[in-house]
């Protein structure tokens, strides 16, 4: 095992990046606030591992935040990219990539057509703005703790970095651009009922994660997911999954793929990201082809990108998804139940009370508690003190973990033997240094 007990290296550059940078990172979560210590500067990945800039290597249970669901540097990735690269990285003009994606994403979900953008954010702010066009209405409806990219309506009560930074509510967004935002508490059926029951008539449309990793992963509650879409299309309304995080990853088709396809009912839109784009900035929306007709150029609503179906992501996402088949799909669930098996264990034999809660192969731990955690309110009250020291023992055993208690565990199906093993040689001793933690003063 590397011994991983400095990182000068990364200190350096950190140091560095605060000179020129907000907090020394591009997105602010990395920087390692909730964990404390400066964040671990990457220089190279392969398979389930990761190189930093001092030369230790890392089991990585973060992959990109989801979208490395081969692992890193996939051979079948790297070639595609390799020779779209050769061929020129941005034409502003239609190519065949990204028709060729399109069709996949198509022929794996319930939309009918799909516009491809740059990233999640932009996919469900686009996607809100279709509903308002489509429907005339201008109220969104949307959940504690799930969290749509920085939009500036969707960011009440959000989760992800939001809730891990401890932002109060949304600095720099003016009140009068939230307030026709609904929040309400997730897995609630009667706060849904109440909030359409007086203002049906105006929402335009309610999102919801397909399954919330963003407060920790905490699943629907069955048949949740089929009475939001049974109620917003009683009062008109537009329902949009969001499987930025999920799409693709919880099975081919998605959550939808755990729920909807069974149960026989279909979102109007949904919004795609992360594995779609191979570890490229590459997202997208799409849904019912009467919905997606109203968009520029067939209809009035306007949304446009200068990168949107850059060649380069979508050849990515492409050979990304071509190679995620039912054997890619079989590894990353054996290897992510395998694991929860084992942090559980070694939880429950450090004396820490833990629920561990998944969809699919994503996975979060709360702490200090062995309820079911259903919405943002459990989510909070978690010990998520306990997790620091947790974190840093992992850290210091050569394994990545996401830098928040608040955020979900990705595994890949690169996860192999020698990887799992050295999660769980390092596991008893950050467990115990969980367990000796104390809430600060």
């Amino acid at each position: 095992m590397d011994d991983v007990t400095s990182t000068p290296a990364s200190q350096s550059l950190f140091d560095r990046a605060r000179a020129v940078s907000p907090g020394g990172v591009n997105s602010p979560v990395r920087a390692f606030r909730a964990v404390g210590g400066a964040p671990v500067f990457m220089a190279a990945g392969s398979g389930p591992w990761l190189t930093d800039v001092d030369g230790h290597r890392y089991v990585d249970l973060v992959g990109s935040w989801g979208p490395m669901l081969l692992g890193h540097a996939h051979p079948a990735v790297l070639d595609a990219v390799t020779a779209a690269v050769a061929r020129g990285t941005s034409f502003g003009t239609p190519s065949s990539p990204e028709v060729e994606l399109a069709e996949e994403i198509v022929g794996r979900t319930p939309v009918d057509q799909v516009r491809l953008v740059s990233s999640g954010t932009e996919a469900t702010m686009s996607a809100i703005r279709l509903a308002r066009g489509f429907t005339g209405r201008d109220r969104v409806v949307k959940f504690s703790g799930c969290y749509h990219g920085h939009v500036d309506s969707l960011l009440a009560e959000a989760g992800s970095g939001v809730v891990t930074l401890g932002i109060p509510g949304t600095p720099g967004v003016p009140a009068h651009v939230t307030a026709d935002t609904i929040v309400l508490p997730y897995n609630d059926r009667a706060a849904v009922e109440a909030a359409f029951a007086e203002h049906g008539d105006q929402i335009a449309c309610l999102v919801t994660e397909a399954a919330p990793g963003n407060m920790g992963v905490v699943p629907p509650k069955p048949g949740f997911n089929r009475f939001l879409s049974e109620i917003t299309a009683r009062h008109g309304a537009l329902f949009i999954s969001d499987e930025v995080m999920t799409g693709f990853r919880v099975t081919r088709s998605g959550h939808w793929g755990v729920d909807g396809a069974v149960e026989g009912w279909r979102p109007d839109l949904l919004t795609f990201g992360k594995v779609m784009g191979g570890g490229f900035p590459a997202a997208a929306f799409g849904g019912r082809e009467d919905v997606m007709q109203q968009l520029a150029p067939a209809g009035p609503v306007y949304q446009a990108g200068t990168l949107s179906g850059n060649p380069v992501a979508t050849t990515a996402g492409l050979a990304t998804l071509r190679a995620a088949d039912d054997a890619a799909y079989a590894r990353l669930d054996a290897a992510s139940e395998h694991l929860q098996g084992l942090v559980t264990t070694a939880l429950a034999e450090a004396g820490v009370a833990h629920r561990l809660q998944r969809a699919g192969s994503m996975f979060s731990v709360f702490w200090g508690t062995d309820a079911p955690v259903v919405d943002f309110a459990g989510a909070q009250a978690q010990e998520a003190w306990r997790y620091a020291p947790f974190f840093h023992a992992m850290l210091d055993a050569g394994v990545y973990l996401p830098p928040s208690a608040f955020e979900c565990w990705f595994v890949s199906a690169s996860h192999d033997e020698e990887a799992l093993s050295r999660i769980e040689a390092a596991l008893p001793a950050a467990a115990r240094a969980a367990a000796a933690a104390t809430p600060a003063p």
